[in-house]
């Protein structure tokens, strides 16, 4: 997969999504920005910071990704392979539901996605060294372009959702003792059943992990 790099955009994914709807980009492409200064976090926050961090976005066309990946759970799929391959450099890095990446006990990154037309947009941040948002670091030592290409050989492998379902459940446990922004209200994730394509259900009713 072609990668496109910056030395700073406002935000990765905007920037794709415009370059998509113009029709001046084709996927499958990742777009890199070496700084990004209003990236897209969910429910519209922002994830921005400097240099030495990784900030990106990626175009697949959608009859590329395995086709029992429910679009709805697309960001726990994107997410979860990114965590096995930091787990060869850090331990007890762990996905909170349904698209956070924690290092212990703290948020250090975060992925979006967003469907146009037959093209799945997906956009990630994630914090290797100490930044200028709020978030901590993981502080690993490697640099983004490089982290970028070990994530993308691994993705095009495009493991099916059963395999990542697999391992991911099992991980789920840890977002228990958490909350989660679910229709306006955090609410704890102690109660919530996981279902087999990424959904919960919690209060009897099912919430999907669109993000």
């Amino acid at each position: 997969m072609d990668i496109l790099s910056f030395d700073r955009l406002p935000s990765t994914q905007l920037y794709l999504i415009e370059k998509i709807k113009s029709r001046t980009i084709e996927p499958p492409i990742a777009i890199l920005a070496k700084e990004q200064s209003s990236g897209v976090g969910s429910r519209d926050n922002s994830w921005e910071g400097g240099s030495g961090n990784l900030f990106f976005s990626v175009a697949i066309p959608l009859d590329l990704l395995p086709k029992d990946l429910a679009l709805n759970s697309a960001s726990i799929y994107f997410s979860f392979i990114m965590k096995k391959i930091l787990e060869e450099y850090v331990e007890d890095i762990w996905l909170k539901w349904p698209n956070d990446l924690y290092y212990k006990n703290s948020k250090v990154g975060g992925t979006i996605t967003k469907k146009i037309n037959n093209i799945l947009i997906c956009g990630m941040g994630i914090n290797l060294q100490k930044n200028n948002n709020s978030f901590e670091a993981l502080d690993i030592g490697i640099k983004p372009i490089t982290l970028l290409k070990k994530y993308l050989f691994e993705l095009e492998k495009y493991p099916s959702w059963k395999q990542i379902f697999i391992a991911y459940k099992i991980e789920f446990e840890r977002s228990r003792d958490y909350f989660s922004h679910i229709n306006s209200k955090y609410k704890s994730l102690k109660t919530a059943t996981l279902s087999e394509d990424g959904s919960l259900i919690l209060d009897n009713k099912r919430v999907y992990s669109i993000r």
